[in-house]
């Protein structure tokens, strides 16, 4: 899949479009996609970066970073992916501007879409439109549930499980490996913790099981209250992991949440949740 972040790098040719934000990649905005690559054209994807919602002045919480994102898009196999600057000025671009400076420059012969988009300044523009200014569309119907601001409920609420069912995977948190207390060490449980990007959604605090690099990962994201923490920490212990992972990026991948967080009434007692939270983890089973 190439990857543009402007049309001019990509060559003239009649295309098919899928268009949206596509934040999370779930299981509809993967329909959208394969219903681009099944038609007989050259299959474009096209998707914005901020996300526009934050352009506009409203504050939303990322499933997924921009890497992810285009990760994901590009295993689902189309020809190339256009990474658009969502910005002011394209916000207020009428729905007829969008089409003659963005679509018909593309070669776009077919624009594929969610039954409910819309696009231009004040989200004026729809499939009725692209038809009458010449387009060919393809809606796709919607995975019933199935939509970002659902996800990001479930994942608010701890419920990874059912969030990786609209997903089509288990959800994910990512980022560099930086220090931290290195208290997991001392307790025999040596921990990595992860610094996610600003903006990214971070699940309800409580401990997980998951993975991580082919290992099962038994992980904290939360303050830490036996020690009187403050601050958010996301800290994945790797089971039967040895290895250095200090700046590293790394994704851990979330398949049950365990338990809530909380103080202990000694370091022993902490100490048999954690092995017990680690034997879990190692029975825990991928969601799909």
């Amino acid at each position: 899949m190439k990857v543009a972040y402007a049309r001019t790098e990509l060559e003239p040719a009649e295309r098919v479009v899928a268009i949206g934000t596509f934040d999370g990649v779930h299981r509809g905005h993967r329909a959208t996609i394969e219903a681009a690559i099944s038609a007989d054209l050259r299959s474009t994807v096209v998707t914005f970066d901020p996300h526009p919602r934050r352009v506009l002045g409203y504050d939303v919480e990322l499933i997924s970073t921009l890497e992810r994102r285009i990760e994901l898009i590009g295993e689902l196999g189309p020809d190339e992916l256009l990474v658009l600057e969502f910005t002011p000025e394209l916000s207020r671009l009428e729905p007829e501007q969008f089409v003659r400076e963005l679509l018909e420059p593309l070669g776009t012969r077919l624009v594929v879409a969610s039954q409910d988009f819309r696009f231009g300044k004040g989200r004026r523009g729809d499939s009725e439109l692209l038809r009458r200014l010449g387009l060919e569309v393809r809606l796709v119907a919607d995975v019933e549930g199935v939509s970002s601001s659902r996800v990001r409920e479930l994942l608010h609420s701890g419920d990874v499980r059912a969030a990786a069912a609209l997903l089509g995977r288990p959800p994910e948190v990512e980022g560099p490996v930086v220090f931290g207390d290195q208290r997991g060490g001392t307790l025999g449980f040596p921990t990595a913790n992860i610094a996610v990007e600003p903006g990214l959604l971070v699940p309800r605090h409580g401990i997980y099981a998951g993975a991580a690099l082919g290992h099962r990962v038994a992980a904290s994201i939360g303050v830490n209250p036996h020690y009187g923490g403050r601050e958010r920490r996301i800290e994945a212990f790797l089971l039967d992991f040895e290895g250095d992972l200090y700046g590293k990026r790394l994704r851990l991948e979330l398949w049950r949440r365990l338990r809530d967080e909380r103080a202990f009434g000694s370091e022993q007692e902490l100490l048999r949740r954690i092995a017990r939270d680690v034997e879990e983890a190692r029975a825990a089973e991928r969601p799909e």
